[in-house]
C-alpha cells in the first residue's frame, strides 16, 4: 500500500494516541529501513531502542523462524526447556540471579514493584524514583514515573512513591522513612535525555539501601542488554542491584521483558502473587538467546563501546563549532545532545535527509544505534546531522 492509502486507513480505524511520522515502513535489514515507496532510511533510533542488532538480525530470525514451526505457545503452568535456557543465559551474564519473564519493560517494572512490597513487612511500602526517570504506561509504572506531564488527566496516582531529584543523595537519604521499601532507579536515564550519573551516585545510593534494608532496583529496560558496551550498564558503573529489569532489546524487537533478581529475594513472588500469560513464550524465548549469542559471536560488546567513542568525538568536535549544542552526553551507543533550542525541527530536517533520529524532553537529540551499524554508516549518518545541526544554528 501506499503512504497515503495506509495514512488513510489508520485515520479510520486505529485510535491516534501516537503522534505518527507520515511514512509507511515495509522492509527493514541492518541500520536501513525502506517505506513503501522505495525510500531508504539510515535509522539511528531503530525499534525505539529495540532493534539493537538493527532490523531482522538474521540469526534472530532463523531461530524464531525454527521456534514457530516447533511450539508457538504454552501456558506457564508448565515447564518449557527454552525458556530455563533462557534465563540461565541471562543469570550467566549479571549477577547469577533468576529471571520472572512478561512482555514489556512496564510489566517488568509492574513485577519489580510487586516484588520490592511482597519481600519487605507490610508496613513498608514506599518506592523513590527519580525525576526525569521514567519506567512505562501501566499505572503503578506510570506512577513511579516522576514526570507530570505523563500524570496530566490521570490522577489520582498510586499510592507509596516519592520522588527525588536526579543525582542528589541528600534528597533521598531525606525521603527515606521506616515505610520505605525499595529505591528504583534507571542507572542511566533514556528518556530523561541520555543522563549519566555522576560518579558516587549509584554507590551512593546502594549503601543507602543496605544501611536501610531496602530493594536496590536498576531499570535497564533501556541502558541494558549491551547497549552501554557491557551486558548490563549496572557492570559500567560496579554497582550490582537486587532486582533488574528488562526489555526493549532483550528479543531484539520480539515482544520480551524479564526482571531479574538474587535467589535469596526471588521467593518472595510466591506463587498466585503476580503471573503473565504471554512472558517466556517459546519465540520470545528464541529471540531471547539468538540475540545474546550474536552479541557475543559478533563481539557486539566492543563493537557498541567504538561507536560510543566515535559519536563522542565527532559531537564534541562539533560542539566547538556550534553554539546551540550545551551538552554532549553518550555511552555506548546511548547518545544525547542536549540543545539551547527545540529539538523538533533537527528530527524533521534529518527525516527529510532519509536519517531517522529522535527528540527527548523538547531539547535532547537522543540516537539509540545499532550496536553492528558500522563506521562508515555511523560516518553518513553523522554528516548529515551536522549539517542539520548547522543549519537550526544559523537559523
Amino acid at each position: 500500500m501506499k503512504s497515503s492509502d495506509t495514512i488513510e486507513l489508520f485515520k479510520k480505524y486505529v485510535i491516534p494516541n501516537y503522534g505518527r511520522y507520515p511514512v509507511n515502513l515495509v522492509h527493514g535489514e541492518g541500520s536501513f529501513i525502506w517505506d513503501s515507496e522505495g525510500s531508504r532510511y539510515l535509522d539511528f533510533f531503530p525499534g525505539w531502542g529495540c532493534n539493537l542488532l538493527g532490523h531482522c538480525p538474521p540469526k534472530v530470525v532463523q531461530a524464531i523462524q525454527d521456534q514457530v514451526a516447533t511450539l508457538i505457545h504454552v501456558p506457564n503452568t508448565w515447564h518449557m526447556d527454552i525458556q530455563g535456557r533462557w534465563a540461565k543465559e541471562l543469570s550467566d551474564r549479571s549477577f547469577g540471579g533468576q529471571a520472572f519473564f512478561c512482555n514489556s519493560g512496564a510489566e517488568a517494572n509492574e513485577a519489580a514493584i510487586k516484588l520490592a512490597r511482597l519481600h519487605t513487612p507490610k508496613e513498608r511500602y514506599k518506592i523513590i524514583t527519580f525525576e526525569g526517570g521514567f519506567h512505562g504506561r501501566t499505572f503503578g509504572a506510570l506512577t513511579a514515573t516522576a514526570q507530570p506531564k505523563h500524570h496530566e488527566g490521570l490522577g489520582p496516582m498510586m499510592a507509596g512513591f516519592n520522588y527525588a531529584p536526579y543525582a542528589d543523595l541528600a534528597a533521598v537519604a531525606d525521603l527515606v522513612d521506616d515505610e520505605t521499601c525499595a529505591i528504583l532507579v534507571e542507572p542511566v536515564q533514556g528518556e530523561g535525555g541520555i543522563r549519566i550519573p555522576p560518579e558516587g551516585f549509584l554507590e551512593g545510593l546502594r549503601k543507602l539501601a543496605n544501611d536501610n534494608e531496602l530493594l536496590l532496583i536498576f531499570d535497564e529496560v533501556q541502558a541494558g542488554c549491551g547497549r552501554t558496551g557491557n551486558w548490563f550498564a549496572y557492570q559500567e558503573f560496579g554497582v550490582t542491584p537486587d532486582v533488574m529489569t528488562l526489555a526493549k532489546a532483550v528479543c531484539s524487537g520480539i515482544a520480551g521483558g524479564a526482571m531479574l533478581t538474587t535467589p535469596e529475594i526471588a521467593p518472595s513472588l510466591r506463587p498466585g502473587m503476580h503471573a503473565t500469560t504471554f512472558g517466556g513464550n517459546p519465540i520470545a524465548s528464541a529471540a531471547g538467546i539468538a540475540t545474546l549469542q550474536t552479541m557475543e559471536e559478533e563481539d557486539l560488546l566492543d563493537a557498541a563501546k567504538q561507536l560510543g567513542d566515535f559519536f563522542r568525538s565527532r559531537f564534541e568536535q562539533l560542539q566547538q563549532e556550534c553554539d546551540i549544542i550545551q551538552e554532549v552526553r553518550v555511552l555506548g551507543t546511548m547518545v544525547g545532545v542536549e540543545l539551547t533550542v527545540d529539538g523538533a525541527s533537527v528530527v524533521a530536517q534529518c527525516l527529510d535527509k532519509k536519517l531517522l533520529v529522535n527528540c527527548t524532553q523538547g531539547n535532547v537529540v537522543r540516537l539509540l544505534p545499532a550496536m553492528n551499524l558500522s563506521l562508515e554508516q555511523a560516518e553518513e549518518g553523522f554528516v548529515i546531522l551536522e549539517s542539520v545541526l548547522k543549519a537550526v544554528a544559523a537559523e
